[in-house]
């Protein structure tokens, strides 16, 4: 077996918005949370960790044509679509093998344009909530 040592660019990554690829964006982050907290009984050490709710929060950046697509794709605006991601890393054509993410039942927490003097275009974030993560699918 060959070891590869290459990392994932810019470039590899795609993300599937339903069927559609989001060729407008600009930046996706994501991150799974699971509520954690000691139990104390007797004694001042901690006896065991009990887990709670986990939750999974992230922002998608696009551009304002994208942020335009997304927000006419619902008649009642962008915070009222509800999708699934599919955000694939890797690309087969330079031989790496694809992994994919899956983020289900996403929806958009914000929304909102904003300019600056001189921008080029502009860069709209979307924060987001969803409600399970599948890592490496």
């Amino acid at each position: 077996m060959a070891f590869n040592s290459r990392e994932y660019e810019w470039a590899d990554i795609t993300v599937i918005a339903g069927a559609t690829d989001i060729t407008g964006i600009r930046g996706i982050e994501y991150k799974e949370t699971v509520e954690k907290e000691v139990l104390y009984t007797k004694g001042r050490k901690g006896r065991s960790i009990q887990t709670g709710n986990i939750s999974i929060t992230g922002t998608l950046t696009v551009t304002q044509s994208a942020y335009i697509t997304l927000r006419k794709s619902h008649s009642k605006g962008i915070r009222a679509l509800q999708l699934d991601l599919a955000i694939n890393y890797g690309n087969p054509i330079e031989g790496d093998a694809l992994t994919t993410d899956r983020i289900l039942s996403l929806q958009f927490t914000e929304s909102g344009v904003g300019m600056n003097q001189n921008d080029k275009f502009a860069e709209i974030a979307l924060p987001f909530i969803a409600l399970e993560l599948q890592t490496d699918v």
